[in-house]
């Protein structure tokens, strides 16, 4: 049975999502984001390699060497919210 265009449209455009209309809530949902990353590589063994995203593509690397790019990302979100935030 065919669907008509009305059941088979997405939702409509023009309707922002939160996240673009709140650049605070953007950052803090990054923040969020790489302080769980970090927990989650605390708890994995040292010897462990894991699977970095560097744009498109995933580099394996160290626990040390992915958690403290992630700590260093979490550090830049946190001081653009901190710009947003002084008046």
């Amino acid at each position: 049975m065919p669907m008509d265009a009305a059941s088979a449209s997405s939702p409509s455009p023009a309707v922002s999502s939160p996240t673009a209309s709140d650049p605070k809530l953007h950052f803090l949902k990054q923040i969020r984001s790489h302080e769980i990353a970090i927990g989650e590589l605390s708890n994995l063994p040292t010897s462990r390699n894991v699977y970095q995203k560097n744009g498109n593509l995933f580099f394996r690397t160290t626990i040390q060497k992915a958690t403290a790019s992630e700590q260093k990302q979490l550090n830049s979100a946190k001081a653009k919210l901190q710009k947003l935030n002084s008046p």
